[in-house]
């Protein structure tokens, strides 16, 4: 390809390169000489043997001779590699010749380059040297460098088939691995099926026993009892109106939840152990937010009914991430089925294609029956979600109104073929009086990661998908769980323990705000002059009745009387 740049950085992987034909092949290839003025060269292999000089190239013969020395050498160590090679400020240009994978993973080797190349202008030329697998070359590299080129030379070929990160060939495609989420190890293999030790609840449900105001935590609870309010009577014999007064050194005056003013008594031990009470229970919240990130509640958020529908989006959309998918229900079975009554599984595009007629018992061999079933699942289609949802309504909760703790749980990427108000109408209808919830899981992809360029049967962004599901959950009394590869976007379950963290946080807040406020009123505050002069007057008193000291007595001469 075309270089371009007056001081050039090359960077050659060595990696694999134990057959001597190879090697005086790729010799003669690297030996071409670049259109530049300077050149660095470094070659790269395992830490074990890693050369970590570098050269500063005069003249061509000099970069021949070092080319001419280049030795095959453990494995492709790119991010040691990289680390030399943004050392050098002064190049303008770098040429990474690569014959095998990274060592390193590309998300380790995107975020290490995007931190060196900020405020950097840098251009780079990637090359895919005779490997085995150019396209997973092209993939594992780093995604945040500033590639101008990337290149692919099979020998087979005899010719250089360029290629940028903004137009892959449909080979590259076509050879990369379908969505974000790699094929699992053990991905087609039996389920390793774990059994709940606790029956599943909902945030809202959960915070009903363990929430502040079930744990008796509420401010406006701690506070009660040293609460009172204002009070203003007509007295008789003063022929007037009289209000209570504030003892201003004991208590305060504080906002109650319903709007009023009441007088509070500043009890400050026991406001020290509420505090601690309310850290303690912070720290349960963030326990149970974890819990809820990890796993397969990171997809399908807690599933908590005893009867159970899944209904799965395989249009043909979701073609790319049809792996995502599989390895999501995978971790449903798993994790989340084995302690329910009973269960079904319809896939839909713009077909229905249920698992069973009705259904089924949750036992170990009817998962592990499903879980074939649904590696079998091909995308095709758009997404008729009306008719799936009419069917798992109509036809397997058909008895909904002699069972109690029935749900339907939607794993879906887009917006349905249905109007959205048509949806809500009719899951309003079916759950009106009955135990039944429509939950919705949105996984939201890449908009460029369908390369196949189909268009659905209706365009929305995710913002407008997630604004329509929200509609169609509320209907439903369901829940909804909005996420995608970089995480969970947003989730009923853990906005519900948000909110609880966030009134704990208010609460003690309030506490600190109490006690500051009777130091700073205390610490400036002068002394009363009444108080005063009450004090100045017990003094006095005291000293008035102290008993005074009798004088000696003086001497006397003898009488008459007494001589006689």
């Amino acid at each position: 390809g075309l270089v371009k740049g007056n001081k050039v950085g090359l960077v050659v992987d060595v990696s694999g390169l134990s057959d001597r034909s190879r090697l005086q092949g790729f010799q003669k290839d690297l030996l071409q000489p670049l259109p530049c003025s300077n050149l660095h060269g470094l070659f790269y292999s395992a830490p074990a043997r890693w050369v970590h000089e570098f050269f500063f190239f005069l003249r061509l013969s000099e970069a021949r001779q070092w080319v001419q020395q280049l030795t095959p050498a453990g494995s492709c160590n790119l991010l040691k590699a990289l680390k030399h090679v943004f050392t050098m400020k002064e190049l303008n240009s770098l040429v990474i010749i690569m014959r095998s994978c990274p060592d390193q993973s590309s998300e380790i080797l995107a975020d290490y380059t995007q931190q060196c190349m900020l405020g950097r202008k840098l251009l780079v030329h990637a090359v895919a040297y005779d490997c085995g697998s150019p396209a997973a070359i092209v993939s594992n590299c780093p995604y945040s460098l500033p590639v101008v080129s990337c290149h692919l030379f099979p020998i087979q070929l005899q010719c250089l088939l360029s290629y940028t990160y903004e137009s892959v060939s449909t080979e590259v495609a076509n050879a990369a691995i379908p969505c974000f989420l790699p094929k699992p190890p053990e991905h087609e293999g039996p389920l390793i099926i774990q059994t709940p030790h606790f029956l599943a609840r909902t945030s809202t449900d959960w915070l009903k026993t363990n929430g502040l105001k079930a744990k008796k935590l509420n401010l406006y609870q701690v506070l009660a009892p040293n609460a009172f309010s204002p009070v203003e009577e007509f007295v008789p014999i003063l022929q007037k109106t009289v209000s209570s007064t504030l003892h201003e050194k004991a208590m305060m005056q504080f906002e109650w939840h319903d709007g009023t003013v009441k007088n509070i008594h500043v009890d400050l031990p026991i406001l020290y152990k509420y505090q601690k009470l309310l850290a303690k229970m912070v720290r349960i919240y963030e326990k149970r937010i974890n819990w809820l990130s990890v796993a397969s509640r990171r997809i399908w958020g807690s599933v908590c009914e005893r009867r159970v529908v899944i209904l799965v989006d395989i249009s043909v959309t979701n073609s790319m991430c049809i792996i995502h998918i599989q390895h999501s229900l995978r971790l449903l079975l798993e994790e989340q089925m084995s302690n329910k009554d009973c269960f079904n599984i319809i896939a839909f595009g713009s077909h229905i294609e249920p698992w069973q007629l009705e259904l089924v018992p949750s036992h170990p061999e009817n998962l592990q029956k499903a879980w074939r079933w649904v590696l079998r699942l091909q995308c095709s289609g758009s997404r008729n979600f009306m008719s799936a949802l009419r069917r798992a309504v109509e036809i397997d909760f058909k008895e909904k109104d002699k069972h109690i703790s029935q749900g339907l749980y939607l794993l879906t990427t887009g917006i349905p073929d249905q109007e959205t108000h048509t949806i809500s109408a009719y899951v309003a209808e079916a759950c009106r009086g009955f135990d039944l919830q429509l939950h919705v899981c949105l996984f939201s992809i890449k908009e460029d990661a369908d390369s196949s360029g189909i268009i659905p049967a209706r365009y929305a962004t995710s913002m407008e998908t997630a604004i329509a599901f929200k509609e169609i959950v509320q209907a439903a009394n369901g829940r909804f769980h909005w996420f995608g590869e970089a995480g969970i976007f947003e989730s009923d379950d853990i906005t519900a323990i948000v909110s609880e963290m966030e009134k704990a946080k208010n609460y003690s807040q309030k506490c600190a705000f109490l006690v500051e406020s009777l130091k700073q009123r205390t610490r400036h505050e002068p002394a009363s002059p009444i108080l005063e002069e009450a004090d100045a007057t017990m003094i006095v008193v005291k000293e008035k009745r102290r008993p005074q000291k009798l004088p000696s007595p003086k001497p006397t001469a003898l009488s008459l009387a007494r001589m006689v």
